[in-house]
């Protein structure tokens, strides 16, 4: 499965980005999809997560109530919304594909199996 992820970028804080992740796979409906995020010299981090049907969600707690995952299958695309940013948030993002059978909560970098290359987003204070 390739990602490609689009939407980063500069921000000041208190604003909004949408990012979006295009799935290159016919078969997108048969993967649950994540954002993780990381920065310099930093672990990933897990962001949020959505099933492959979109009706299941999970957030990390530093972002709930700010961030909102979405997808739009028709599409094969996954977005996340991303308000009320601050320089905490600045980032490199990524989103992650990972098979899905029934929907579980997974957060671990190793429940995924695919990677895109990453959007930069910054928040200047």
């Amino acid at each position: 499965v390739q990602l490609v992820e689009s939407g980063g970028g500069l921000v000041q804080a208190g604003g909004s980005l949408r990012l979006s992740c295009a799935i290159n796979t016919r078969t997108s409906r048969n993967y649950a999809m994540g954002w993780f995020r990381q920065a310099p010299g930093k672990e990933q981090e897990f962001v949020a997560a959505i099933s492959r049907s979109g009706r299941s969600t999970d957030y990390a707690d530093s972002v709930k109530g700010r961030f909102t995952i979405s997808r739009d299958n028709a599409k094969n695309t996954i977005y996340l919304q991303m308000n009320d940013l601050t320089p905490n948030d600045t980032h490199l993002y990524y989103c992650a594909a990972r098979p899905e059978g029934s929907w579980v909560v997974a957060r671990r970098v190793s429940d995924f199996e695919s990677w895109g290359q990453g959007t930069q987003v910054t928040v200047s204070s």
